[in-house]
C-alpha cells in the first residue's frame, strides 16, 4: 500500500493526539489549548486587535471574544483604547501572564520531547523543515484559489442570453 495515500489522516490523528497530550498537562494551569495558543500569539504582537488575533489564532471571533473575556477576568490579559480608532481596542499581556506563559513553553518543550522521543535532532530538523515547505505550498495554494475567486469566469448578460435562447428557436413559418 502506498504510505503516502495516508499523510492527511496521519497528520490530523498526530495532532489531535499532540493537543490531547497537552491539553491534559495545561489542565493543571486551567487552560486549554485556544488560551496558550492567544497568550503565545499576544507575546509576540502585543498591541494587536481581536479580530487579527482571531485571524492569528484560527479561533473564530466570538469565541475569541469569550476567550479574551476569560483571560481579562483573570488577569492575564488587559484590552486598551485604540489610539488609531475609536471603537477598537488593543490587547497586551499583564505582568501575571508571564509565569502562565513560561509554563506554557515548558509544557509544550515536554509534549515536543515526549512526540520526538527516539527521532534525533538533524531527523526532527529535517521534518519540521519539510512541514514548512508543505505549508508554504498550500498557504499558496489557498492564495491562488482566492484570485481565482476574485476572478471570476464573467457570466452570460440578460441580452446575450436572450439572443442564444431566440437563435435556437425554429423559425416562424
Amino acid at each position: 500500500m502506498d504510505r503516502l495515500r495516508n499523510f492527511g489522516f496521519l497528520i490530523k490523528e498526530v495532532s489531535r493526539r499532540y493537543v490531547q497530550r497537552f491539553e491534559r498537562r495545561a489542565s493543571a494551569l486551567s487552560l486549554t489549548l485556544a488560551p496558550c495558543r492567544v497568550l503565545g500569539h499576544l507575546e509576540r504582537n502585543e498591541g494587536v486587535c481581536q479580530s487579527r488575533l482571531a485571524e492569528l489564532t484560527c479561533i473564530e471571533p466570538m469565541a475569541m471574544v469569550r476567550i479574551l473575556d476569560r483571560m481579562e477576568t483573570d488577569g492575564l490579559i488587559e484590552r486598551r483604547p485604540d489610539p488609531a480608532d475609536r471603537r477598537a481596542r488593543s490587547l497586551y499581556l499583564t505582568p501575571w501572564s508571564r509565569p502562565a506563559l513560561e509554563q506554557i513553553w515548558q509544557l509544550a518543550e515536554l509534549t515536543r520531547s515526549e512526540a520526538f522521543a527516539g527521532v534525533s535532532e538533524s531527523e526532527r530538523l529535517l521534518f519540521v523543515d519539510i512541514l514548512e515547505r508543505v505549508n508554504r505550498n498550500l498557504i499558496g495554494l489557498e492564495a491562488q484559489a482566492l484570485d481565482a475567486a476574485a476572478d471570476p469566469v464573467p457570466l452570460p448578460t440578460a441580452r446575450a442570453a436572450g439572443a442564444k435562447s431566440r437563435s435556437r428557436k425554429a423559425p416562424n413559418k
